[in-house]
């Protein structure tokens, strides 16, 4: 076993500075107000869908996918069909209202539909908060395991993170941002591809060695997984597919890093194609990923003098620097650490383009181009340091507990805010009343259900919220004044 060598560390810094001039590269050009927030509209179709690919695919998931089918079998893979949920929902019923209101965010939609600037504040700052804690917490995880793996300071490479993802982040705008992605997303899939055949190439048996450990092997689905369980509150296949269908769904209509990708152009052709080509990257990337997982069990099983001390989400990392040759676990690790900084400069565009379009617009008025631009620039730079102060902290704490806890609220934010979008898409009568009440009971209902019912399955969360924003929506709207026509008729546009 050879550890991480010292070529490896010059391709880590060697790729980290080439990341850099990329995005400088597409940052020459002087991006100001809407250009800065929705790119200059120049931007290919399959960039951007790579680009969602790598927001979507955090570090958390590069390394969390190999080590659950490494200690235990493929029932989180089910999750990943859940875009077969998301997906069509999301071009049938979103994309064309997305499109044809051109909105600036997420949440201008909110004041579109409810005629409400309330909502649409509300929805951004919780959108910004959550995103801050994702940021820290992606930051602070990937670096851990490089820090492990490297000896390198784990408050360096936190800081080398956030700087880089900080500098072209501010300098390029969304365009930046989205070729970066692209270029890393690209890096990921060839190199875990390559990952994937070494592995193959180092077990006795092969391929046909990891097929049968899932066919005979009890590692696809064990004994004790539930393919349908009749109350939908506990864990089965059925459920999590549902649940993370409707979690990815609730990303792509009401998360401002993912709907800022859709308002790169109003084309639906492009629009359907960027969205199914993530869905095609995302499924395969899981089956490789977990394709890993199980190769890893056959090969430690077959070779127990290699087997590694470490934990289950960092054993991928580990045969990473251990045993792939020298200069490709060097740029493997980089596209780790690649993964956190492109969900980290996606998070501070995003983050920008909220605060400035649908909070600081209503704080400072008439505001030019060149101001909103400035303004977003500031927003980004201040965020990135404070998402570096809290991963530090994190870093040198109890990150357990902390990260056990955020994900356990912070988790159901995005399935409260997508059912006031639901409820304004399928219910042309909604009014803002609905909204409101529906937003309340159904944050107040999961949180209940979160930290008062532990048996409780997490799957259901974005079910029984999106469910209960529109059943409380429809009812407390036809107690209230109905909308009018010009402010009710999205739904019969949608179908034209």
């Amino acid at each position: 076993m050879k550890g991480f060598t010292t070529i490896d560390f010059i391709i880590l810094v060697g790729y980290l500075i080439a990341v850099l001039f990329v995005g400088l590269a597409f940052s020459k050009k002087e991006m100001k107000g809407k250009e800065f927030f929705k790119g200059d509209g120049k931007i290919p179709w399959w960039v951007t869908s790579v680009s969602i690919f790598a927001t979507l695919l955090s570090p958390i998931s590069f390394l969390s996918l190999a080590g659950n089918s490494y200690s235990g079998t493929w029932l989180l893979w089910f999750a990943q069909l859940g875009m077969l949920i998301a997906v069509p929902l999301t071009i049938r019923f979103f994309l064309p209202v997305y499109s044809k209101y051109d909105i600036d965010t997420a949440y201008h939609y909110l004041e579109i539909r409810y005629k409400d600037k309330g909502l649409r504040i509300l929805g951004a700052l919780m959108f910004i908060i959550y995103q801050i804690g994702r940021m820290s917490i992606i930051m602070y995880l990937p670096s851990m395991v490089l820090a492990n793996l490297t000896g390198i300071n784990i408050n360096v490479l936190i800081i080398v993170m956030g700087v880089i993802a900080i500098i072209y982040s501010y300098t390029g705008g969304l365009k930046s941002v989205l070729w970066t992605d692209f270029v890393q997303g690209a890096v990921l899939f060839i190199g875990v591809i390559f990952a994937l055949f070494f592995l193959i190439g180092s077990i006795d048996g092969g391929f046909s060695s990891i097929m049968s450990s899932l066919t005979t092997g009890g590692k696809f689905l064990g004994s004790e997984d539930i393919l349908f369980n009749p109350n939908i509150l506990k864990s089965s296949v059925f459920l999590i597919i549902v649940g993370a269908g409707l979690n990815t769904f609730s990303s792509y209509v009401s998360s401002q890093d993912i709907v800022q990708r859709f308002t790169t152009t109003t084309d639906m052709k492009q629009l359907k194609k960027m969205t199914y080509g993530n869905l095609v990257l995302s499924l395969t990337i899981a089956t490789i990923f977990y394709l890993i997982g199980t190769g890893l069990s056959v090969y430690y099983n077959q070779n127990p003098q290699f087997l590694q001390t470490a934990q289950q989400d960092q054993i991928f990392a580990s045969f990473i620097a251990n045993h792939l040759p020298v200069g490709i676990s060097g740029l493997l690790l980089a596209a780790i650490y690649a993964a956190a900084q492109s969900t980290l400069s996606t998070g501070l565009n995003s983050v920008a383009t909220s605060w400035t379009l649908d909070v600081q617009k209503y704080i400072s008025k008439d505001m030019d181009d060149k101001k909103c631009t400035k303004i977003a620039q500031y927003i980004s730079l201040g965020v990135g340091i404070v998402a570096i102060g809290v991963s530090i902290v994190l870093a040198n704490g109890n990150i357990k507990s902390a990260y056990e806890w955020f994900n356990g609220f912070m988790g159901l934010v995005l399935g409260v805010l997508a059912g006031i979008f639901v409820l304004g898409v399928f219910y042309k009568k909604a009014t803002k009343q609905g909204a409101y009440a529906g937003f309340i009971t159904s944050a107040v209902l999961v949180v209940i259900l979160k930290y008062g019912v532990s048996d409780v399955s997490a799957w259901c969360y974005s079910i029984i919220t999106i469910a209960t924003s529109v059943i409380v929506g429809i009812i407390v709207s036809n107690l209230t004044q109905p909308a009018n026509d010009s402010e009710s008729e999205l739904i019969s546009e949608v179908e034209e």
